[in-house]
């Protein structure tokens, strides 16, 4: 007895240590079988799904069990999911790698276990579910049903079941026919057939066929007769009575059957999916994906912008992320519409219904975009891409619910211009950029494939690829058209990517150039268009200036409703800012400076050469142009050329722009050179040998710019005649002497000197002449200004000249003694750079706009007050200023609220840049982002 007591509880220790242990040996199996099990569920309930759907469409009452049944499907899916994102943790090992995560594999194994009884079980009630409604029958029909139960009643209404069931059928025939015309519409329309519709038509038809039968069998048996023809054959009635009832029910039954809409919009799959373009996993491309995603993801920010120029990438980049966050469920629906140049709103609302399966009918676009709303409304989770923006418009208008109409619905648009994303909300924006040198080389070498690894074709893909400048639309249009081609065609390719175009955009990269082109064409107004034809010649090498468009957009009348130089420069900023925006300009090295994308630059001079007539010649001769292009030229552009000597003269009247940028200096131009270039009003002449100036150059009356940078000068007298002349320009030119006949130029309004180190006389009387003057460039330049003032017997000009300047607001200017400087010389500037002392470097590597470097080895002048009478010093240099033992009381005294670098150097004296007896220190410098102290000795910064 002791014994089968005792054998028990180990019994069943061994039974429950065997049951736990086969959770760990049936680990795999166990996850198999949930998955297989789980894989079965989702489908029946796909199809109960299917089924109520249809209920609901008839009016149909859902039954409770079924209703049940749902929610416990549910609930078991939900936690199936959940067990299925653990397992990662039943993959994980202990003890340094040797073994599995035993704990955690039983615990799954057994929670696996547990919902596979679940799921069968719940299998096993959804084949029950057959009907999930109950459908009615018209009462008069359920009445001829019932009363067909009795045998003597159904013989009395024989004839009344054939009529009741000729017209039944006749209405059920109506139905069909109004439901097979919906079918045929909807398939034009390129709609699927609801499946219950299509088993309800072929159900009709095997019906209708079996009702002729019948009727075919009442005709028959009407003169029917029995017991010697004393009688009609009752049992036969009978049965084909019944039978007629049996029918009757089964065309109620169908006729029961009310179809709102027969069909449903096929969601196509979406565009990442059917895409054919590969996306490449470059560095610059990834760190932008892996941002946007982030961004995404942040609940305070609900649209996110991405632009870039044409042909950058930008589709194939939101495609990828769409993918991304599709895989990861990181939104319950993503969808995605193109917008394009010239939106059709109608168009964007049925893209953007197609992804969630909503069918408009008549709807006006106002209507489209509240159903959208209330649809969009339903979903959890949802992203919105619009691809391809052009212009700015109203996102209810389209009928995407944003911010607090719905938290959760993100919008993700892309463009070419950056500010229309922000006019439309983007909270965050990100500028795609073009491939670095190896990424580019690599997605050719990859699209090219085997041609590209040819050791005779390598230097000629490097070369090529480097010409696409990193744009992978041109890259991919290259390498693609490269294939399997011979050296000939490849060097003949490399050849024509550094030519401009002939007037029109054909050839392998003509889906960039004509992507490019439509950037132009959208930009607002001919002000714009003009700027940007205007950079393409100015691109020689390197970086653009303001400066220079500046000059020849004056000179050209370009900018229209201005009345000042500095009212110019603004719109120069803004138009140069807006063609950034719309990627078809780039950022330079400074804000004075921009470049452009060398086939972006093709593109301007082959429009300008079609639409303006401009033409540009890099290397080259003029003597290709023929006379009757030049009589309707209005711009030439002569780059770089190694030419020594140009023609006597060209027939050009209506030519408006002259440029040439010789290769060396020897380059001759005869007298008689612009003699028929009367309409000239820019001219730039650089690096050229003009001494003497051709005599032609000194008729151009109608010139209003005239550049002569970088040029051997000798008398420029003649200049003088050019009454008006508005900009002239001399930068680094080896003129030494200004002549009194400049002092006639009365129109100008900028004179530009800069870099003129061998300027060594300026004549009295010239500048103060100049009574338009309103922006004087002298930076590392002339020096030598006389002591006195207005003095006709002065060999030089004096720097109280500039007193006489009313209209000057920009100056840069370098003296050597502080005590020639007038006292109210600077209080009407807004640009400057002042150097006094004549040891200053004139680089800058802050780029500000007011800059100012004393080096006065006298106490006298700290007294004159200059840094008091400047306007806003962002930049100051102070070097030996003796007398000064406080930076902010002695040179300023109002905390030099503008000011953003000081640079303090050699001041023995100096005892505080700020004392705080004298002022808060905390509203000194509010603006200061750098401070620099050298050589001071024993001074301090403050005296606390």
């Amino acid at each position: 007895m002791l014994e089968t007591h005792s054998a028990t509880p180990l019994l069943s220790r061994t039974d429950w240590i065997r049951n736990q242990s086969s959770y760990l040996h049936n680990y795999n199996t166990k996850f198999e079988n949930l998955k297989a099990q789980f894989e079965k569920l989702t489908l029946v309930r796909q199809r109960v799904l299917h089924n109520i759907e249809v209920a609901r469409r008839n009016g149909e009452e859902i039954d409770e069990d079924f209703q049940e049944w749902m929610i416990n499907v549910d609930k078991l899916i939900e936690n199936a999911v959940k067990i299925f994102l653990d397992e990662r943790k039943g993959k994980k090992r202990c003890f340094g790698g040797l073994c599995p995560n035993l704990g955690t594999r039983h615990q799954l194994s057994k929670k696996a276990a547990n919902e596979v009884k679940s799921m069968v079980l719940l299998l096993s009630q959804g084949e029950k579910f057959h009907e999930i409604s109950s459908r009615t029958i018209p009462e008069d029909i359920s009445s001829l049903v019932t009363s067909s139960q009795n045998p003597f009643i159904s013989l009395r209404n024989y004839n009344r079941y054939y009529e009741k069931l000729v017209t039944e059928v006749e209405k059920l025939m109506d139905d069909r026919e109004r439901v097979q015309r919906l079918i045929e519409v909807s398939r034009r329309n390129g709609e699927s057939i609801y499946e219950d519709v299509s088993k309800w038509m072929m159900s009709v038809g095997e019906l209708v066929d079996d009702t002729r039968r019948t009727f075919e069998a009442f005709k028959q048996k009407e003169n029917g007769r029995c017991f010697i023809g004393l009688y009609p054959g009752l049992k036969a009635r009978y049965n084909l009575g019944n039978k007629a009832v049996r029918q009757l029910r089964a065309v109620a039954e169908l006729r029961g059957e009310v179809f709102d809409r027969v069909s449903y919009t096929i969601i196509p799959p979406n565009v990442w999916h059917t895409s054919t373009k590969v996306y490449e996993n470059f560095g610059s491309r990834m760190s932008t994906l892996q941002g946007l995603y982030n961004t995404l993801k942040d609940p305070n920010i609900n649209i996110v912008g991405v632009h870039g120029m044409g042909g950058i990438g930008k589709t194939v980049l939101v495609k990828q992320l769409a993918a991304r966050a599709e895989r990861d469920k990181l939104f319950d629906v993503v969808i995605f519409a193109e917008v394009t140049s010239r939106p059709n709103i109608k168009k964007i609302q049925g893209d953007i219904a197609d992804h969630l399966g909503l069918m408009f009918r008549q709807e006006g676009e106002g209507e489209r975009a509240l159903r959208l709303i209330d649809r969009l409304m339903l979903e959890k989770t949802v992203v919105v891409i619009l691809d391809d923006i052009w212009t700015s418009f109203n996102l209810r208008r389209v009928g995407v619910p944003v911010g607090d109409d719905h938290e959760m619905c993100k919008l993700l648009l892309t463009s070419r211009d950056g500010d229309v994303l922000s006019q439309i909300g983007s909270q965050r924006n990100f500028f795609v950029d073009v491939l670095d040198e190896e990424e580019n080389f690599d997605l050719f070498e990859k699209i090219a494939g085997d041609s590209a690894e040819n050791l005779e074709l390598q230097p000629l893909a490097f070369n090529i690829a480097k010409a696409s400048g990193g744009l992978p639309l041109a890259v991919s249009s290259i390498a693609t058209a490269l294939r399997r081609k011979d050296i000939a065609t490849w060097r003949n390719t490399l050849r024509s990517l550094g030519q401009p175009l002939l007037n029109n955009f054909s050839g392998i990269l003509a889906e960039v150039y004509s992507s490019i082109e439509l950037s132009y064409n959208l930009l607002k107004g001919e002000e714009l268009k003009s700027t940007f034809l205007l950079c393409s010649p100015m691109k020689y090498s390197g970086d653009i200036s303001i400066m220079g468009l500046l000059k020849y957009g004056m000179g050209l009348g370009l900018f229209k409703e201005i009345s000042s130089v500095e009212e110019a420069r603004n719109r120069v900023y803004t138009l140069i800012h807006e063609l950034k925006c719309c990627c078809l300009l780039l950022d330079g090295h400074s804000n004075e400076w921009f470049s452009i994308h060398d086939i972006v630059l093709l593109v301007a001079i082959t429009i300008a050469s079609r639409d303006q007539h401009a033409f540009t010649l890099r290397n080259g001769a003029i003597d290709w142009l023929d006379k009757g292009a030049l009589r309707k030229c209005q711009a030439i552009f002569i780059l770089d050329s190694n030419i020594t000597e140009l023609p006597e003269g060209l027939e050009c009247p209506q030519l408006s722009f002259f440029y040439l940028l010789a290769q060396n200096s020897i380059m001759k131009i005869p007298d008689s050179f612009f003699s028929r270039m009367t309409q000239l009003t820019v001219l730039n002449l650089t690096k050229m040998h003009l001494s003497p100036l051709p005599f032609s150059l000194c008729i151009l009356v109608n010139l209003r710019t005239l550049c002569l940078d970088q040029c051997i000068l000798g008398n420029i007298a003649g200049i003088g005649d050019l009454k008006n002349l508005e900009i002239l320009s001399l930068s680094h030119s080896d003129i030494k002497f200004l002549p009194k006949d400049i002092g006639q130029l009365t129109q100008l309004r900028m004179l530009d000197m800069s870099g003129c180190s061998k300027l060594e006389v300026i004549s009295p009387n010239v500048i103060s002449s100049l009574s338009r003057l309103e922006e004087l460039y002298m930076s590392n330049s002339f020096l030598r200004w006389e002591v006195e003032g207005l003095s006709m017997e002065g060999r030089n000009a004096s720097v109280n000249e500039l007193k006489h300047l009313a209209e000057l607001t920009s100056l840069e200017i370098c003296v050597k003694d502080a005590n020639i400087l007038p006292r109210d010389l600077v209080s009407k500037l807004r640009r400057y750079r002042i150097f006094i002392g004549d040891v200053w470097d004139w680089f800058s590597e802050y780029g500000t706009l007011r800059t100012l470097k004393l080096k006065a080895n006298t106490s006298i002048f700290p007294k004159r007050g200059i840094t008091r009478q400047l306007n806003g010093i962002e930049e100051l240099y102070l070097d030996e200023l003796l007398g000064v033992d406080n930076v902010l009381y002695q040179l300023d005294g109002e905390g030099f609220s503008q000011l953003k670098h000081l640079h303090i150097q050699n001041n023995s004296s100096l005892q505080c840049i700020v004392d705080p007896t004298d002022r808060e220190p905390g509203h000194a410098f509010p603006k200061l982002e750098s401070m620099f102290l050298h050589n001071l000795r024993a001074s301090t910064t403050s005296n606390t």
